[in-house]
């Protein structure tokens, strides 16, 4: 980020309504905030971006601190999208990774559509076919 950028980094985990907030304005599927009250805390890393005070964009990694590790929730308000804001997230999550979790670990994500292009620009592949993602529909 250049000294000009509008745009800060906060490494935290974002408030339940601001969560919420993002994750169904960028597209994402919604939360309860039953759900998202008990998740959120579990966190293993959060990254937020700011425009001034106001919360811009999120991503979070979950797992259990050791083995499994899953990048999750990145998420950002569609006025602010093509400014880079996901690339500033993926760097903070790609640096927790070099720094905090094991060589040996299993880093994963779910690309939704395009996704997949930024997401391959910080070193993760498809897993097909040795590997086929899945989800529990309900």
């Amino acid at each position: 980020m250049s000294a000009a950028s509008p745009y800060t980094i906060r490494l935290a985990i974002p408030g339940i309504a601001t969560y919420q907030h993002l994750r169904v304005t960028a597209g994402l599927s919604p939360k309860s905030t039953a759900a998202a009250a008990k998740g959120l805390p579990h966190s293993l890393f959060a990254v937020q971006i700011l425009h001034g005070d106001d919360v811009v964009g999120m991503g979070r990694v979950i797992g259990d601190g050791g083995c499994f590790f899953q990048v999750v929730d990145i998420a950002v308000l569609p006025a602010h999208q093509g400014q880079g804001l996901g690339k500033m997230i993926m760097r903070e999550i790609m640096r927790f990774i070099d720094t905090d979790v094991p060589a040996s670990a299993y880093v994963s994500l779910i690309a939704d559509g395009q996704a997949q292009d930024l997401y391959a620009q910080f070193g993760f592949r498809h897993t097909a076919p040795a590997s086929v993602g899945m989800a529990l529909v309900r």
